[in-house]
């Protein structure tokens, strides 16, 4: 049998493990973003003495190189002031006809399920800036936001 046939181990056509990517831009967050990342690079550090096998071992170190640099990148965010939509906020507002209420966090930070999402996002880009009772642009409708409510979270 020819060589070009043969496959010499299984490790030859597993899918390569790439890093995780960073997400573009700044690394803005919150005070509890910091925690949150710092607290996660404790964990993963704690985790590495532990482990043997050889695949979770370098899932840790990549889960660890990505926490690292997020941590190194960091940039604190002041608390904002609250007379603008800005990062750090929690806004309500209504689209489509529905209210909803949502916080303005860092990309790690974000989890849209429960009400916070990145600053990068496009809804919190449109609202960026605007004040209570602002009717704002977003998806290509003009006033497509009406901005009811901005306060800063307690931390």
């Amino acid at each position: 049998m020819s060589v070009a046939f043969r496959r010499e181990t299984d490790e030859e056509h597993l899918e390569p493990k790439f890093e995780i990517p960073i997400p573009a831009g700044p690394n803005l967050v919150t005070a509890r973003g910091l925690a949150l990342i710092q607290a996660k690079v404790d964990e993963l550090e704690a985790l590495l003495p532990g482990l043997t096998d050889e695949t979770q071992l370098n899932a840790a170190r990549r889960d660890l190189r990505y926490w690292r640099t997020r941590l190194a990148t960091a940039q604190p965010m002041p608390t904002p002031d609250g007379e603008t939509v800005a990062f750090g906020c929690t806004v309500t507002f209504t689209l489509n006809g529905r209210d909803r209420t949502i916080t303005l966090v860092g990309d790690d930070e974000a989890d849209p399920a429960n009400g916070s999402i990145s600053f990068s996002a496009p809804l919190s880009r449109a609202m960026m800036d605007a004040e209570e009772g602002d009717l704002v642009p977003f998806a290509g409708k003009p006033d497509a936001i009406e901005i009811l409510r901005i306060a800063v979270p307690t931390r």
